[in-house]
């Protein structure tokens, strides 16, 4: 358990007849960035809800830092960081006020807090935002408030929960490279997403679905459990050319990808057959036909039909 900063063996967690965990178990190791994906409900939230100690598990065993949850709960909290799905500061509060709050309820002595408030407002470039209230700051000078006030106390685990929810792509693109450089410091980040992009910033990934893990592993070896071919179609018109192959049998998804059509099929060599004909029929020219390698999303899709059946 020394090379795991959390360990979850056969988590279930009920709230009446509903199971909202079911069986779960997964590993993430120290200094790894983990990425926890699934569709909204799949469990992810309260997962970490239960590694936090903010809920109890119905059963199962669950560890983080070596602390038993829940039983070492009141130790843990000084050891983690939470960053939840909502903007949870106080918005009437400035950025300094914010920090010295939470550096105060985190423990942090006076002597050390203005240190500490001083580095982070300098790592996370809030310095001209100073004076300014938390809830008039852009989206992504909010979420880097937060991830300061999560990290002010120099947690050893940290907990994301869609952080970059809201946010555009420059200012996500901006946290990631945050998040990747707090790994490479030796911080131990579990984060959820809905962004299957930013999953390819994790060193590994857990897959949920309602409340079930159904893959786990680097973002290539989850690629590699696809059994779809994705084809990209150059076509024009593209639109007439969607309409063309959308719902036709054996072609499976078909949407528009860019500049071309991109169709996921189990079969790509009939695909390859039927598509000119029928673009041809719809008076749509065809330029080409190209294997690409599937996408998370696409492996992703195929877990979660796989799931449920």
């Amino acid at each position: 358990m020394t090379d795991h900063a959390i360990v979850v063996r056969d988590l279930v967690r009920k709230f009446g007849n509903f199971t909202a965990v079911d069986h779960s178990s997964f590993r993430v190791e120290r200094g790894e960035v983990f990425g926890f994906l699934g569709p909204n409900g799949a469990g992810k939230t309260t997962v970490i809800r239960i590694l936090t100690g903010i809920l109890a598990p119905t059963s199962g065993a669950c560890h983080v830092l070596g602390l038993e949850i829940p039983r070492d709960t009141t130790r843990l909290k000084h050891s983690i960081g939470y960053m939840s799905q909502k903007f949870s500061l106080y918005e009437e509060l400035n950025v300094k006020e914010n920090l010295r709050f939470f550096g105060t309820v985190y423990g942090i002595s006076r002597t050390e807090l203005p240190a500490a408030m001083d580095d982070s407002i300098q790592r996370f470039e809030l310095s001209r935002f100073g004076d300014a209230q938390a809830g008039e700051l852009p989206a992504g000078a909010r979420q880097r408030l937060a991830l300061a006030c999560a990290l002010l106390h120099d947690p050893g685990v940290l907990f994301l929960d869609e952080p970059t929810s809201g946010m555009d792509p420059a200012s996500r693109r901006q946290f990631w490279e945050h998040v990747r450089s707090l790994a490479a410091a030796g911080k131990t980040i579990l984060v959820t997403t809905h962004y299957l992009d930013e999953a390819e910033y994790c060193n590994r990934l857990c897959l949920i679905n309602q409340g079930k893990v159904i893959a786990e592993g680097t973002p290539k070896q989850v690629k590699a459990l696809a059994r779809t071919t994705a084809l990209n179609v150059a076509c024009a018109p593209l639109g007439k050319g969607l309409v063309a192959l959308l719902g036709q049998p054996g072609l499976g998804e078909t949407a528009i990808f860019g500049s071309n059509l991109r169709v996921v099929t189990t079969d790509p060599e009939s695909a390859r057959r039927v598509i000119p004909g029928l673009l041809a029929d719809a008076a749509v020219r065809l330029d080409a036909i190209t294997t690409d390698s599937p996408t998370l999303e696409d492996v992703f899709v195929q877990l979660v039909r796989d799931a449920n059946g």
